[in-house]
């Protein structure tokens, strides 16, 4: 999830920039590294699921229908 392209972030990140840090400004950052972080943690998550059994190709069973539990 991208937050840095609505405007209320963006002048807020400017104004830490600029006029040193306001709370609110400081809030946003934390909820971008907040969320930066959980999407590593998603990434990491994913890539760690087993992977989907192919479909049989020759024999009497699972050459028409895939199911798995």
């Amino acid at each position: 999830m991208n937050i840095a392209s609505t405007s209320a972030v963006q002048s807020a990140t400017a104004g830490v920039a600029a006029s040193g840090p306001t709370a609110d400004a400081v809030q946003i950052l934390v909820l971008k590294k907040a969320l930066d972080a959980q999407a590593a943690a998603a990434a990491t998550l994913i890539q760690s699921l087993p992977a989907v059994p192919r479909l049989a190709t020759d024999g009497s069973l699972g050459t028409r229908l895939n199911t798995y539990a």
